[in-house]
């Protein structure tokens, strides 16, 4: 009974640890913020609406009250048993139209410029 009652007592205490890996054991993947693709970007052009834009990457994220014209898009994605990885586009409007954007994105015609001229150097 003695050593029924230890063993019960470790299970208890190795349950409650979530560092321990047990096999079998479903770990699930944790995305949060806005879901942003390559394919949106690529539609992303100056001089769209906030309309057009909204249609294209949906609500921002973050609403900045001190800053109209500034709209953040960003994505956190936690892998099972992996690293946080995190991804962030902020967009820039003047005159209620699109004037830019940066971050972790880039249009496709951008990359294909930039690696060919990385080619050619």
């Amino acid at each position: 009974m003695k050593y029924f009652l230890i063993i019960l007592i470790i299970l208890t205490i190795q349950s409650g640890c979530s560092s321990l890996n047990f096999p079998g054991v479903h770990r699930i993947t944790i995305q949060q913020g806005n879901i942003v693709s390559q394919q949106m970007i690529d539609k992303l052009k100056p001089g769209m609406t906030r309309s057009q834009v909204r249609f294209i990457l949906g609500n921002p994220i973050v609403d900045d009250a001190l800053d109209k014209n500034r709209w953040d898009y960003i994505q956190t994605i936690k892998v099972a048993g992996g690293e946080m990885s995190s991804s962030r586009l902020i967009l820039y409007f003047r005159e209620d139209r699109l004037s830019y954007f940066e971050g972790d994105y880039l249009p496709t015609e951008f990359e294909e410029e930039t690696q060919s001229e990385d080619d050619s150097g």
